[in-house]
């Protein structure tokens, strides 16, 4: 079993329409290279379904959480 360490890699989607949150994230994951955590912030409603739908394509773990109105961040999980 691998473990995660250190803090996730923290991806700003603040202020950038759907798809954009999506796309970093999938950029990001393709950039790294073994088990890894990324928190993805994003000020669009819309990205919980895409991005939420994307990780259970993946089979990625996924823990939502609601800030506010407009912030939402994505705890990922790549094993």
């Amino acid at each position: 079993m691998s473990q995660i360490e250190g803090s996730p890699e923290i991806i700003d989607a603040l202020g950038q329409p759907c798809p954009m949150p999506l796309l970093m994230l999938k950029r990001a994951i393709k950039k790294s290279s073994g088990s890894k955590q990324y928190l993805l912030k994003s000020s669009d409603p819309h990205s919980e379904i895409d991005v939420t739908r994307y990780c259970q394509i993946q089979q990625l773990q996924c823990q939502t959480q609601k800030i506010s109105d407009r912030e939402f961040h994505y705890l990922i999980e790549s094993i």
